[in-house]
Parts: structure tokens; sequence; C-alpha cells
């Protein structure tokens, strides 16, 4: 048997930091949402994504996708969206067999409203900690790392 390749003390220096922000950040994010709109940051990133898409509508399985979520998670998030008048379904435009999620003019509203002060928390909690060059590093990084493991990711259909 192969002797485990250990990570020396930076590297795990690395990996701690990594695994406390990926636990702390959501959950910081998570809670400013809860408070000023009582809405989770998933929620936020479901209404997001769909802002942020030419007409406002994705096919479920890309807004799974773009939210890393389970088609199963997506579905009761969508659910629970559309009870607030923020998110429909419907079939696709041009391909009835697909299901897409549209944002509601109600749903533009709420993410409008949020979004101020949800990017004015991701400034405060991370962005305002790092240099020009540590923001252009970590982005560099990140799409490194998530490259290896998903090649097809969206976020770097965007490059």
């Amino acid at each position: 048997m192969t002797e485990p390749r250990w990570l020396n003390a930076e590297e795990r220096r690395a990996w701690l930091a990594l695994v406390s922000i990926n636990t702390l950040l959501p959950a910081a994010l998570d809670t400013k949402l809860q408070a000023a709109g009582k809405l989770s940051l998933f929620d936020y990133n479901v209404l997001a994504m769909l802002s942020e898409s030419e007409g406002r509508f994705l096919p479920m399985s890309e807004l799974a996708a773009r939210t890393s979520a389970s088609l199963s998670r997506l579905s009761h998030v969508v659910t629970k969206l559309q009870k607030r008048g923020w998110v429909e379904r419907e079939g696709h435009p041009r391909d009835a067999r697909v299901t897409v999620a549209h944002l509601t003019d109600a749903g533009m509203d709420t993410i409008v409203g949020l979004a101020p002060g949800h990017v004015e928390s991701v400034r405060e909690l991370m962005m305002d900690a790092m240099t020009d060059d540590d923001v252009a590093d970590l982005a560099r990084i990140g799409e490194k790392i998530v490259a290896r493991l998903k090649p097809d990711h969206w976020i770097l259909r965007e490059r």
C-alpha cells in the first residue's frame, strides 16, 4: 500500500481556510438575508440566477446547475417561491418537453430590493478583506478548482 500524500503545513492552512470560508460565509450571508427578506441564501441565489437570465427564465436543469442543487431540492424551493408569487413554472417557449422557472415581476421586485444589501454584505464580509490582486487570484484559483471538479460548469462558460 502506498503512503498517502499528506498535506504539508501550508497546504493544510489553505485547506482549513477554504473549509472555514465554505462554512462561515454562507451562514453569515444567510442570516443577513433571513433578517432582510425572510428568505435563505439559496432562495436568493435562485431568484438572482433567474433575474440575470435572458427573459428571466431558465430550464429547471440549468437553474439546478447554476445553483449547485439537485433537481429535487430545486423543485422544492421553486414550489416555495411560487407560493410567494416570485416564480412560475411553465413550458419552455421553444420546447414543450422542458419545464422552465420564470421570475415574476414580484420576484424581480424582491431581488431588486434585496440586492443592494446583499452585495454590501458580500463586500463587507469578503471583498473588503482583499486587495484587487487577491480578488483576481481568488477568481483564477477558484476557476482552476471548479474546472477540475466539473469541466463544463456554467461559470467557466462565462469567461
